[in-house]
């Protein structure tokens, strides 16, 4: 049973941890599926809310009448759920109707009668309603009182019982809450609560009351804090910045005026141009960042029909280009190092779409300036999470495997991108669930021509998709993806062409093939020999690393095929294994003796030749005393293949391994294919000489072999 660990093989990207059987780990979810999706439905309810609340706060009409319009259309779809549900909530709406009379028309209504009945009905739901909130703060005191007395329980029917008189009492939903210290949905409420209103610090007390609850919450209240954070800070400056214009300060002011001359409809084109320039050039500093999105900003400029219309034709006219340059150019200077900015830009659905498609433009600079304006956002956890979060990734990461077609400078940058995104564990998630509709341009990168593509960005992207295949689910779908199986070996093809240019390619992708080679089946039995065929043909290289790499390869597809081993042996593959437990590393070596365990395990002619190479086996029996358990499991498994060799155990008579191999199989290592793999050979070795069968019972060795009989029965 030859068996391996993991080894890490991207040098550009996150280090990937050393663990038996994959390389890197998968994600672990804490909650159950259901309570996860209640949490996060919860938690985006709440955020929506919140942010409608801060909108209709806004001391911009045009966000504030947007923001009405949208809290009436989540009003009536709550009435329509709720109604579908079988249990209708009804509104605390003060609606004014006629009185309940026949209605011939308008002009016909008694206007003195109307507004009596009116003011009757208003008085009919006053006394209504102060008779409910004299029913409710009784039912209040009885709450008060159980919960006193520790009856919980109590305290919440009444509490509950008193919301039913009257919805909006909010001090009954706290005392509700609190009968339940360990409700963290009502802390998550609090907390947004209290952000709206700009208690920062209670903000902050109730996200961290959270954390003592459920630690395990810890990602989602880390998110919440940074928001606190960053509205706190956003809060602050707009402030400053407000104080400055006050005060008269050249910029500030300028910026005000210039955001006022932009706001004019139907100019042309270089008026808009001109004027973002300019504006561009005056901010320099957070005031005036702060100040251009106090004053709508950025809907001044993207809702403007000019600009809106140059950026679907650009392309086109010159002049329509440079206002898409112009523009990309102002959002970076606004967003330089503000996070609020950052969130307002990307957090608006029209500006999120056109930044993912601005990034595959046919206009160089235009395409230019995209790239630089998101790898600006995404040096920052809060920009790489807004990207994440609002951004079309599938659009994304197309566009940014396309600039491999580019210049090396924008190949490298946008791969550079890529990285920092793919480094996210929201990425990550994202990349696995959507994985079947993005490996068509993945398998397109596989598919280039190195002599064309920038051979670093190429490096940089394999070396980024062989991270990813970390995941066992996303490796899983790469290789039943055969035009992705394919892509591979073209990729191998066109770089043994020239081995010494294209060095850093083949290195990165045997990565890459080490990865996919952990999951079995293979995307077919064809594909793991021509995948073998052209690691033996790597093994005659002279780099180190390649060849360190193609062994790993090798030592996950032999065992696929006998005709692969049959190949290998050919190929001389047993003496080059031999020189690499010789001279080789502690990672060489291991690739090594599985491939040898491999090979003696399925054919007689390996097991000679190890014979003949390795004197009196000497560097099987050396490998017995490693540290490395992995060196040590298939060591012992090829020493036992080859004990079928005749005259082979009795050349051994002289030396100590049976005490060697007696004391691995009643070891108490990890591995248990240790002991399994030295019981195994300490059988082989005494069938093949009797004279050894007395030397372990001798040594009372029976006793020991039958121990391990039970880690036999469980592999």
């Amino acid at each position: 049973m030859p068996w391996e660990t993991g080894v890490g093989f991207c040098p550009c990207t996150r280090a990937l941890p050393s663990n038996p059987h994959i390389f890197g780990q998968g994600f672990r979810f804490t909650m159950d599926a259901d309570q996860e999706k209640d949490l996060q439905k919860f938690l985006k309810n709440v955020d929506e809310i919140t942010n409608l609340i801060q909108e209709m706060n806004s001391d911009d009409p045009g966000v504030q009448q947007k923001a009405v319009l949208e809290t009436e259309k989540r009003l009536l779809l709550m009435e329509e759920d709720q109604e579908e549900d079988g249990c209708r909530i009804t509104l605390n709406k003060t609606l004014i109707s006629p009185p309940q009379t026949t209605v011939k028309s308008a002009e016909e209504i008694n206007s003195e009668a109307f507004l009596a009945s009116v003011e009757k009905d208003a008085k009919e739901r006053a006394k209504r309603r102060r008779e409910n909130k004299v029913l409710a703060d009784a039912l209040k005191e009885k709450g008060n009182e159980a919960f006193a007395k520790g009856d919980y329980e109590t305290a919440v029917l009444r509490y509950s019982e008193g919301l039913e008189k009257l919805k909006d009492m909010k001090v009954l939903y706290t005392n509700r809450a609190q009968c339940d210290e360990k409700c963290t949905k009502a802390y998550f409420h609090m907390g947004k609560a209290n952000l709206a209103l700009k208690n920062y610090s209670v903000s902050r007390e109730c996200y961290k009351k959270i954390l003592e609850i459920n630690p395990k919450l810890q990602t989602q209240v880390k998110d919440y804090l940074n928001q606190v954070d960053l509205q706190e800070k956003a809060d602050r400056q707009e402030k400053e910045a407000h104080a400055l214009l006050d005060s008269g300060k050249n910029t500030a002011v300028t910026t005000k005026n210039l955001l006022e001359t932009l706001s004019k409809p139907d100019q042309i084109p270089l008026f808009y141009a001109g004027g973002i320039e300019i504006l561009t050039e005056i901010i320099k500093e957070c005031t005036e960042q702060t100040l251009f999105r106090t004053h709508n900003g950025f809907s001044i400029i993207s809702d403007n029909e000019v600009i809106r219309r140059c950026f679907s034709t650009a392309g086109k006219d010159a002049a329509e280009e440079t206002v898409c340059v112009s523009v990309l150019k102002l959002w970076q200077t606004v967003c330089s190092g503000n996070e609020e900015n950052q969130r307002v830009l990307v957090m608006d659905p029209d500006r999120a779409r056109l930044l993912a498609a601005l990034l595959s433009s046919r206009v160089l600079a235009i395409r230019q300036q995209s790239l630089a304006l998101l790898l600006q956002l995404a040096q920052t956890e809060s920009g790489r999470s807004l990207i994440i979060s609002h951004l079309d990734l599938t659009r994304l990461l197309e566009a940014l495997v396309s600039f491999l077609d580019f210049s090396d400078k924008e190949a490298v940058t946008a791969m550079g991108l890529f990285t920092d995104l793919a480094l996210e564990e929201r990425f990550q998630v994202w990349f696995q669930a959507s994985l079947p509709g993005v490996l068509p341009a993945l398998a397109g990168v596989l598919k280039r021509d190195p002599k064309v593509s920038s051979s670093s960005a190429l490096c940089q992207c394999i070396a980024i998709m062989g991270n990813l295949s970390a995941e066992p689910a996303t490796r899983r779908q790469m290789t039943a993806c055969e035009e992705f199986g394919d892509g591979c070996l073209s990729l191998m093809a066109r770089c043994e062409e020239d081995v010494d240019l294209f060095r850093e390619v083949i290195y990165t992708l045997l990565g890459l093939l080490m990865n996919m080679c952990l999951q079995a089946p293979f995307v077919s039995e064809v594909w793991a020999v021509e995948v073998s065929r052209r690691c033996l043909s790597l093994l005659n290289s002279q780099d180190g690393g390649i060849l360190t790499r193609a062994a790993g390869v090798l030592s996950r597809t032999l065992s696929s095929s006998l005709k692969i081993v049959e190949e290998a042996l050919r190929a001389g593959v047993v003496k080059k294994m031999i020189k690499f437990l010789k001279t080789g590393g502690k990672t060489a070596s291991r690739y090594a003796i599985k491939i040898l365990a491999i090979c003696t395990n399925r054919c007689h002619e390996a097991r000679e030749e190890v014979i003949r190479l390795d004197n009196k086996l000497s560097i099987m029996m050396k490998l017995l005393s490693s540290e490395d358990e992995v060196l040590v499991g298939n060591a012992a498994l090829c020493l036992g293949n080859c004990m079928e060799v005749p005259n082979v155990a009795s050349s051994l008579l002289k030396t100590d391994l049976v005490q060697v191999l007696l004391r691995l199989a009643g070891s108490d290592m990890q591995k248990t294919a240790v002991q399994v793999n030295a019981g195994i050979a300490l059988g082989k070795l005494c069938t093949a000489e009797p004279r050894f069968a007395a030397q372990l019972r001798k040594l009372h060795g029976l006793e020991i072999l039958n121990s391990t009989m039970k880690y036999i029965s469980d592999s």
